[in-house]
């Protein structure tokens, strides 16, 4: 019994994850492309910046922060979402999806009859230097 005591301190102590403190340790980073608004809705600020796959992980990140902030219950996105407040089209969006997903840069998770989609947070750092890169190739 004390061996399995001592793993789950040291699991505890080395292996627990923090959503929280990823999203505070990249919060400069990420407030320079995204922010958010008080029904929690996501404002990808380099939109016209960037390709769709990069607007959409930027808009799932925004959803991380909204519902730190309690401005969502949830952190997952919905296709029409996507398609709505990411103005694309979803003969556009599902080729995306699917190539996130298959690349590991998303998470698709069943809600009620629909999919929907997460980044994972221990993506967050790796995402945010993949747009900061792109944005200095832009420029």
């Amino acid at each position: 019994m004390e061996k399995r005591e001592e793993l789950k301190k040291r699991i505890m102590d080395e292996m627990l994850t923090d959503h929280y403190n990823a999203l505070d340790r990249n919060f400069d980073t990420a407030k320079r492309f995204i922010g958010v608004t008080a029904e929690g809705k996501v404002d990808v600020k380099v939109k016209d910046d960037l390709n769709g796959k990069y607007q959409i992980l930027l808009y799932l990140l925004g959803k991380l922060y909204a519902k730190e902030a309690g401005l969502t219950d949830t952190e997952s996105v919905g296709s029409k979402e996507l398609m709505d407040e990411l103005g694309i089209r979803e003969g556009s969006l599902r080729p995306w999806i699917k190539e996130l997903r298959d690349k590991n840069k998303i998470k698709q998770v069943k809600k009620d009859r629909y999919m929907h989609y997460i980044i994972p947070t221990n993506l967050i750092e790796t995402t945010l230097k993949e747009v900061e890169e792109k944005m200095k190739k832009k420029y």
